[in-house]
């Protein structure tokens, strides 16, 4: 059963997707987490039911998050995606809160030819866990902000939120 939820935010509402899994403590499982207006974001669809309680976890963490709180999100998630879209986010997990880093460092870490840096933005941007995977975090090899799902202005937004924001080049 797909379950869902919307949840403010500084970025606007934000809506949280899960599934049902007898795995996940609170039994729901983090499917897509989108903001308003997001390339290639979810949407609600019919049969979907609306549960705010089963995301009360999540809701606590992004809530601290937005407070300021660094933090590294543990919540149970549903990884779909191929085998190098699944190896790009795992790296994108492992970028530290209040950090960035460029798309060739993520080519390097994963282990692919510099010239996959093309490939690596395009796994970045199929991203279903904005926030929670902190695709944000990634920045262009001269420090400029670019490609976010979200829009650019949400990706500075978060990234001075967290004290990273790259210096104006």
């Amino acid at each position: 059963m797909t379950l869902y939820a919307t949840l403010d935010s500084p970025l606007g509402e934000l809506l949280l997707v899960g599934e049902e899994s007898a795995t996940a403590p609170g039994g729901t499982a983090l499917a897509s987490l989108s903001v308003p207006g997001q390339k290639g974001g979810a949407t609600v669809q019919d049969g979907w039911t609306y549960d705010p309680d089963a995301f009360a976890g999540i809701e606590r963490q992004l809530r601290a998050y937005f407070d300021g709180a660094p933090t590294r999100f543990d919540i149970p998630y549903v990884t779909r995606g191929t085998a190098f879209q699944q190896r790009v986010w795992k790296a994108l997990e492992d970028i530290p809160y209040g950090t960035t880093t460029t798309y060739g460092r993520i080519a390097a870490d994963i282990g692919a030819a510099r010239g996959a840096v093309r490939a690596i933005g395009t796994a970045i941007g199929a991203n279903p866990l904005l926030i929670v995977r902190p695709c944000h975090r990634v920045i262009g090899a001269d420090g400029s902000l670019t490609g976010y799902a979200g829009g650019l202005e949400r990706k500075a937004r978060l990234l001075a939120l967290e004290g990273a924001l790259p210096a104006e080049s």
